[in-house]
């Protein structure tokens, strides 16, 4: 059978270009040819598909020397020489021109590896083919050099991940939030204990006397049989503790039978509860990890778990040095190294800079440390919507209810009320409203926390006083709507980029009168998030709503646009009476914190049909700080979130 291009006789050089013979890209069961009939482009397209598939019996080998070569031998000879690659064959496609020579030809191949974590590693090799004498047939001519020209026959394919350092998150200042720190690690030398009980007791004491407490708490409950499992002279670790930890409680364990220490440095935040929930935690690749991405992460990687390191991971992360190295057998019966065939440096992580304010955190994360409900505190920045802090407890929580939870608002939501009543004209701050003990509406009677009464009084009393009977009769006058449209002004339900997951509110809007009358009080079918609130509290402080910012850099690609400027007057009037909820109402315990006026509004939440079941809630500003603190399941707030905002505030004084 003739060649599929000009070819005169044995023995007259020709070249011609290969490209014309369908070079393609081929993969396995992508056969274009075979050996034999199909002559030499099918030999050399039957043996590329062959190698990717590992199955070559189409295609027929023979050494340097001419002797015929078993096809599974180059099978299982590809198979090893391919080494840590064997599971990832290559891309093959023809390249070049041909060269045929008498009985021989010799073309070239593209041979791309795409190795783990992104590297591409591309070369060509040379093929050479013999034609049997007598007939049509050309038969590939194997060698190792084939897959490489630094192989030999026994060498193997190594690779060797070198990590990337990784960046690390910035606050607002552009300083690394998470930096070397020291630590201690704790262990006890078993050989030097000779109660193990005894020490267990001592060590559970002291490490439950840590302030904060220790979270998660440390589990000594196999410590005994670790001490009887390991050498004697073992370090046998119990817990690493933050310096500050340590130092607390030296003096308890230091001098305890057997117990050891290891003083080092490790990448940590400024305490344990830093911001916990929003920046997450980065940890060795856990198992899920590894069976999710098996060409992104090894094991011993650093992997970013939650929050800003889970959602950043790509960037924070960089991406891995590769090296493939050619291993040779030893006469002693190991290996070493003798080539590098291919090297990619790796790439170092970029960092993420967000407006995290490390004084302002600190304090919105002491704030909460006595708190054993789930709770939040965020803080926002007035003048530029920089969220300078998101705390959650109890300790160093998972869950980032600053930002997620989808809650009522309660009685903060009359901030929102009272704006839209103030825009329509409805009252004014000086407005006599009335304020029953109860006011019913289609049946469904509405009343004000412990029964209070206030009769005929100002609506800026029944705003500081949180008069629910007040606003419940004066819902009619938003309309069905009016309290969407307000609240919208203020960024509620509105689509936020902030670089995070953010639910920014849910308004009741067009629901019948009894709705409309607990929508009015931020009862009814009203959700929102600490964040989403802290956002509208500062609109209001500001006069006009803008998008809190958190991420700065990488920008978020798509950030809401500004609210409206809203209506001078009216916030006029709210400001005037967000100040005396502090100065004559639910707010008075936050009157003499030093550092200028507190503004703000109370909120207890009833979450479910029991009205006993209530979230506490209080959101202000002073100075340029807006905030909004949340206690879950936290009954009255005077007596669970102003407290908190109380000590907030106190440590930002």
């Amino acid at each position: 059978m003739p060649l599929p291009y000009p070819y005169r006789r044995p023995g007259t050089p020709l070249r011609r270009g290969l490209a014309a013979l369908a070079a393609t890209v081929l993969a396995a069961g992508a056969l274009v040819g075979c050996s034999g009939d199909d002559g030499l482009a099918g030999s050399v397209d039957a043996f590329l598909v062959g190698w990717r598939s590992g199955n070559l019996d189409k295609v027929g080998f023979v050494d340097p020397t001419g002797a015929g070569v078993p096809a599974a031998t180059v099978a299982e000879e590809i198979k090893k020489l391919s080494g840590d690659l064997a599971t990832t064959p290559p891309t093959l496609r023809r390249a070049g021109d041909v060269e045929v020579t008498r009985n021989l030809a010799t073309t070239k191949v593209d041979i791309r590896w795409a190795l783990p974590g992104g590297a591409d590693w591309a070369y060509q090799r040379p093929i050479r083919l013999r034609q049997n004498d007598g007939d049509d047939q050309w038969q590939v001519i194997w060698e190792p050099q084939l897959l490489h020209e630094q192989l030999e026959k026994g060498d193997r394919l190594t690779l060797r991940r070198t990590a990337a350092p990784r960046a690390g998150v910035l606050d607002g200042a552009g300083q690394p939030i998470v930096t070397p720190r020291p630590v201690v690690r704790v262990g006890v030398q078993p050989s030097e204990v000779a109660d193990a009980r005894a020490l267990v007791g001592r060590l559970d004491a002291a490490f439950k006397a840590v302030t904060p407490p220790i979270s998660p708490p440390v589990d000594l409950t196999d410590l005994p049989q670790r001490l009887r499992d390991a050498d004697p002279d073992a370090f046998v670790e119990v817990v690493t503790l933050r310096d500050e930890a340590y130092r607390q409680i030296r003096s308890r364990i230091y001098d305890l039978p057997g117990t050891k220490f290891q003083a080092e440095k490790l990448d940590l935040a400024p305490t344990r509860e830093f911001a916990r929930a929003l920046l997450g935690t980065v940890d060795q690749a856990q198992a899920d990890d590894l069976a999710a991405h098996p060409d992104r992460y090894a094991k011993g990687d650093l992997v970013g778990h939650g929050g800003l390191q889970g959602r950043y991971d790509e960037r924070l992360r960089g991406a891995p040095g590769t090296t493939v190295e050619v291993r040779r057998p030893t006469p002693e019966g190991g290996t070493t190294v003798v080539a590098e065939a291919f090297r990619q440096e790796p790439r170092a992580g970029e960092p993420v800079r967000t407006s995290l304010d490390v004084a302002t955190q600190n304090a919105a994360d002491a704030a909460l440390r006595a708190e054993k409900r789930r709770a939040a505190l965020v803080a926002v920045r007035i003048s530029d919507g920089a969220v300078l802090a998101a705390a959650n407890g109890p300790g160093a929580a998972g869950e980032n209810l600053a930002f997620t939870a989808q809650v009522p608002p309660g009685s903060t939501f009359k901030t929102v009320s009272a704006l839209g009543l103030l825009d329509k004209g409805a009252v004014t701050p000086q407005t006599i409203v009335d304020c029953p003990k109860t006011f019913s509406v289609d049946g469904r009677s509405f009343k004000n926390s412990d029964d209070f009464v206030l009769g005929k009084v100002p609506f800026r009393t029944d705003f500081a006083k949180s008069c629910n009977t007040a606003f419940v009769a004066s819902a009619p006058q938003l309309g069905p709507d009016g309290l969407a449209v307000t609240g919208r002004t203020l960024g509620l339900e509105g689509r936020w980029d902030l670089g995070m997951d953010i639910f920014t509110g849910k308004i009741s809007a067009g629901g019948g009168p009894t709705e409309q009358a607990a929508a009015a009080i931020g009862q009814g079918t009203t959700v929102v998030s600490p964040l989403a609130m802290a956002g509208a509290t500062a609109a209001v402080a500001r006069g006009r709503w803008e998008q809190p910012k958190l991420v700065l850099d990488p920008a978020p690609a798509a950030p809401a646009e500004a609210g409206p400027q809203l209506r001078a007057e009216s916030v006029a009037g709210l400001k005037t009476m967000m100040r005396e909820v502090v100065t004559a109402g639910t707010g008075k315990a936050l009157a003499d914190v030093p550092g200028g006026p507190v503004y703000g509004k109370t909120g207890t939440a009833e979450y479910d049909d029991d009205p006993a079941h209530t979230h506490a809630w209080f959101v202000g500003w002073r100075g340029d700080v807006a905030f909004a603190v949340f206690v879950e399941q936290g009954g009255s707030s005077t007596a669970s979130a102003v407290p908190i905002a109380e000590r907030f505030l106190r440590a930002r004084s």
